[in-house]
C-alpha cells in the first residue's frame, strides 16, 4: 500500500506531541512494508534538529518506486535512515503557531522556490471539490494559532492541488485540522479514500470558546474522510457527540511510547541533592491547565520547603503564568524554561522526581508514557485519554488543586508510593506499541478503501 500522509508536525521540523505520535507511526508502517509519503508545510534549520537525520534520498531509486516518482516531481525530498519505506517532502509554509516575525519572512522568501517547481502558480482550490473546508486566504489570526495560520494553510491546500495528481498512492492519511483542507481537496482530486486522524480538537484547544473558523474545518474534514481515526475514547466521544461523525465511522488507536532511546547522562543540575523537583512539560496554554500546576505548587510549598518547580514548554498563556506565580509570591521556586528540544527533553526527565499533567481536556497525552519510560512516576488529569490506558498512575480533577497537592506531597514524602509508582507504569507501558498502532491504522485504511 501507498499512503500519501499529511502532517504539520514532524521531527527534526518540530518535535511536539503531534511531530512525535507522526515519528512513532510512521516508522511502525515502515517496518511493516508501507510505502509513506509524508507531506510536510515547511523546514526548520538544522540547528533545531533532534534525534532524526534526513538525508537525501539515493538516486538509485527504484523503477517504479514511490521514492522515484516524486524525485521525478523535481521538488525537495528527504528520508531518514531508520524509515526505508518513507519520503519526506517539505513544502516551504510562511506561518506557523507561535511565529516570530523573523521566520515569518523567512519562510515568505521560500515560498518563490517552491511555487517554481510546480509550474508558477499553485492551482486554484474548487470549493465544490473541498466541500466548502478550504479556508479563505484573507484575515488574520491571533493568539495561539500564530500570524496568518488561515492564510498559509489555504497556500498549503493550493500546492498539494498542484502535487498530488502527479504521485501514485491509494490512500490519503492526515493528521490534525491544519492538514484537513489540502487532504479534502486531493481527495476530492483524485478520488482516493480519506483517512484524517484526529489528535486534538478545538474543544479541547478553547474550550466552550471556540473559534467558529477551526471547527467548521475540523468538521468538514471528519464528515469528507471515509474513516476516522481517534487517539482516545473521550476524542471519539467527541467527534460524535459535537461533530456529529456516525459512531460507526471512528474508529480508536491509542498512541505509543518508544522504548528502546540510548540513555542521556545528566547535565549539571541547579538543585542542591536534599530538593525535590517536580515537573511541567507542555504547551503552555489553556488546554494544558498550567495555572492549575501554579496554584497546586502554592500549596505545595505552604507544606514543604525543600521543592522546586519546572515548567517547560511555551505558549499564549507564558507570560501570564509568569507574573501568576509572581502574584502568589513563588517566583523564585519555578524555573520556566522555554521549550525544550531532543536531550533536554531526557535530562529533565531525569533530574524530576515527579511529571504533572494538569491537563483540562487532553485528547490523548504521550508525555506521561514518555515520563513513565524515563523511570518518573506520573500524575495525570482524570480529563485525559492517557488515563484510560495507565493503570498506575494518580489521577486528580485539574481543577481541584487541593487534591493534585496533596498526591505531589504523598509521592515526593514517600518514597515506597514514588518506588511502586515507577516500576509498576514502567512495567505497565511495555504493553504499548506502535507497532500495534500501526496495524490498527492498516485495518482503518482496508476498511475507508471498501467506502469509497
Amino acid at each position: 500500500m501507498r499512503v500519501l500522509m499529511l502532517g504539520w508536525e514532524f521531527p527534526p521540523f518540530i518535535s511536539g506531541g503531534l511531530g512525535t505520535a507522526c515519528y512513532g507511526l510512521t516508522r511502525a508502517m515502515s517496518d511493516d512494508g508501507v510505502e509513506v509519503i509524508f507531506v510536510l508545510p515547511h523546514a526548520v534549520p538544522s540547528h533545531y534538529a533532534t534525534h532524526v537525520r534526513l538525508v537525501t534520498p539515493s538516486a538509485a531509486a527504484q523503477p517504479g518506486s514511490l521514492r522515484q516518482v516524486i524525485a521525478q516531481t523535481g521538488l525537495p525530498s528527504y528520508r531518514v535512515d531508520e524509515m526505508e519505506n518513507v519520503t519526506f517532502v517539505p513544502v516551504p509554509i510562511a506561518a506557523t503557531p507561535y511565529d516570530t516575525e523573523q521566520t515569518y519572512a523567512e519562510r515568505l522568501r521560500q515560498l518563490a522556490v517552491v511555487e517554481e517547481l510546480l509550474e508558477g502558480q499553485p492551482a486554484e482550490v474548487d470549493d465544490e471539490v473541498t466541500s466548502g473546508a478550504v479556508c479563505p486566504a484573507e484575515g488574520t489570526m491571533t493568539g495561539q494559532y500564530g500570524r496568518d495560520l488561515m492564510t498559509e494553510i489555504h497556500r498549503y491546500a493550493q500546492l498539494l492541488m498542484g502535487l498530488g495528481p502527479r504521485l501514485d498512492f491509494d490512500l490519503i492519511h492526515a493528521h490534525d485540522w491544519m492538514t484537513y483542507p489540502a487532504a479534502l481537496a486531493v481527495a476530492g482530486m483524485t478520488g482516493k479514500p480519506l483517512v484524517v486522524h484526529v489528535h486534538s480538537t478545538e474543544f479541547d484547544r478553547s474550550g466552550e470558546r471556540v473559534n467558529q473558523r477551526v471547527y467548521d474545518i475540523e468538521r468538514a474534514g471528519m464528515h469528507g474522510a471515509s474513516q476516522v481515526i481517534a487517539v482516545s475514547n473521550l476524542t471519539r466521544n467527541i467527534c460524535v457527540a459535537r461533530y456529529g461523525v456516525p459512531p460507526e465511522k471512528v474508529t480508536v488507536v491509542y498512541n505509543s511510547v518508544s522504548m528502546n532511546g540510548s540513555p542521556v547522562q545528566e547535565g549539571p543540575v541547579s538543585f542542591s541533592r536534599d530538593e525535590r523537583l517536580v515537573l511541567f512539560l507542555g504547551r503552555i496554554t489553556m488546554q494544558k491547565g498550567p495555572e492549575y500546576f501554579v496554584a497546586a505548587a502554592k500549596k505545595v510549598l505552604e507544606k514543604m520547603q525543600n521543592v522546586k518547580f519546572v515548567m517547560a514548554g511555551n505558549g499564549d498563556m507564558f507570560r501570564r503564568v509568569i507574573e501568576l506565580a509572581a502574584d502568589l509570591g513563588i517566583g523564585h521556586r519555578i524555573l520556566f524554561t522555554g521549550f525544550l528540544r531532543g536531550d533536554d527533553v531526557e535530562k529533565v526527565f531525569r533530574m524530576a522526581d515527579l511529571f504533572v499533567m494538569p491537563s483540562v481536556s487532553e485528547p490523548f497525552g504521550l508525555v506521561p508514557l514518555e515520563a513513565i519510560s524515563q523511570g518518573v512516576p506520573v500524575i495525570i488529569s482524570k480529563q485525559s485519554g492517557v488515563s484510560e490506558v495507565i493503570t498506575h498512575a494518580l489521577k486528580v480533577d485539574f481543577w481541584d488543586i487541593n487534591e493534585m497537592a496533596n498526591k505531589i506531597i504523598a509521592v515526593l514524602r514517600h518514597a515506597p508510593l514514588r518506588e511502586t509508582l515507577k516500576k509498576h507504569a514502567h512495567f505497565e507501558i511495555r504493553k504499548f506499541s506502535w507497532r500495534d498502532a500501526s496495524r490498527a491504522c492498516l485495518k482503518v485504511y482496508e476498511r475507508a478503501k471498501v467506502t469509497v
